[in-house]
């Protein structure tokens, strides 16, 4: 039911494997391929163990005949790329490890035919971007991990981040996925990056999709004697190129707004507080002044009495 050949410097896959074999453990040793469908007499094989070998790639009918197979490790070998119906014919198959690899890419429709894929690893590969179309199919999947990649939070990652939000939503779990690129994204999870950073992404769609008559044509390029390669001509207009929004300018923006914003209330706070003091003390110097000018009257009206008698005297 187990065969165990593991670290036993193996460079192929032995021929006299009993078919009845559940489980097949070829870790640690130094199998570099897998030519002639090694696999082909193991119907009732469940799982597949080839960890920590030197496989840099695997034909695409290579476990065709495992309808049977719950779980292939492929952990730490030199894998770089992946055939399109490499999975295909595995409806049983739960667990899926390819981390520690060279993997920079996924070919779509990768995972369509498996409907019960329920733990997928990736982690510790060379992806960069990831399509959502590629992982849509996976509607059993409940734990993926995706670490250790150099991540470009960019738009060909836009999509994936929202298959990832409603991942997590459903109830999946997921780890860490830090971006490498653009600096100012340089290790933040892409899951807690706001999705207004990815708004030029849109400018791009519509640049992109817009008709031949809005293009420039021919190409505005010109040729250098002292350069194997064209360069742009300085008479040609420069298309304008997009990059995310800076999380730093942003949040500086919004500071030196509120800054101004708060001065402006304090200068107009002030002046309102300077227009109420003078309007008490100009009512305060009015209210004085009519108290006096009855006393100033009466002062004058006895001079001009004592002046009429003085004359009749």
């Amino acid at each position: 039911m187990e065969v165990d050949c593991s670290g036993r410097g193996l460079t192929a896959v032995p021929s006299d494997i009993p078919q009845d074999t559940r489980i097949l453990l070829l870790l640690n040793n130094r199998i570099s391929s897998l030519p002639g469908g090694p696999f082909s007499n193991l119907t009732s094989l469940h799982r597949l163990d080839l960890s920590n070998n030197f496989l840099d790639q695997l034909p695409s009918q290579v476990f065709a005949d495992l309808v049977n197979l719950t779980e292939i490790r492929l952990r730490n070998n030199s894998i770089r790329g992946l055939e399109r119906d490499l999975l295909q014919g595995l409806p049983q198959l739960r667990r899926l490890d390819l981390s520690l690899n060279f993997l920079a890419l996924l070919p779509s429709g990768l995972f369509d035919d498996l409907p019960s894929l329920h733990w997928l690893s990736l982690r510790s590969n060379r992806l960069q971007s990831l399509e959502r179309m590629t992982f849509e199919p996976l509607g059993s999947l409940e734990n993926i991990q995706l670490g250790d990649n150099p991540w470009e939070c960019d738009c060909n990652l836009r999509d994936f981040k929202h298959w990832m939000e409603w991942f997590s939503y459903r109830g999946g779990k997921i780890d860490e996925l830090q971006c490498t690129l653009p600096k100012d994204l340089r290790g933040r999870d892409i899951r807690m990056v706001p999705v207004e950073m990815f708004s030029y992404c849109s400018q791009l769609e519509d640049e992109n999709s817009s008709g031949p008559a809005d293009r420039p044509s021919p190409p505005c390029i010109k040729t250098s004697p002292t350069h194997a390669e064209p360069e742009p001509s300085p008479d040609c207009p420069q298309s304008k190129r997009y990059r995310p929004a800076s999380v730093r300018r942003a949040i500086g923006t919004v500071i030196i707004a509120g800054v101004v914003c708060g001065v402006v209330c304090i200068m107009m706070v002030v002046a309102a507080a300077y227009g109420c003091i003078y309007a008490s003390l100009m009512a305060k110097y009015h209210r004085e002044l009519k108290k006096r000018q009855p006393l100033m009257g009466d002062a004058e009206g006895e001079q001009e009495e004592q002046r009429q008698i003085s004359s009749v005297a």
